[in-house]
């Protein structure tokens, strides 16, 4: 089996369980989990970035807690 088949069966994987994945991701579960992951991120990227786009940092968590979760 080489990457080509591997990767076609994620593909059919993710095809076959687009509904289930959705729901998962748009859940109370993975909304926590995300806003956890997202704040550890972000409270990093602003300890090593310059002060000045720590409000781009922000909008990027923003962004990214909008695309997982219930909020």
């Amino acid at each position: 089996m080489g990457i080509g088949d591997i990767v076609n069966q994620g593909k059919e994987f993710l095809e076959q369980n687009k509904d289930k994945i959705d729901d998962a991701l748009h859940s109370e579960q993975a909304e926590s989990i995300s806003d956890k992951v997202l704040d550890g991120a972000a409270d990093f990227a602003k300890k090593v970035a310059p002060d000045s786009v720590d409000g781009k940092i922000d909008e990027l968590r923003g962004q990214a807690d909008a695309a997982v979760g219930t909020e």
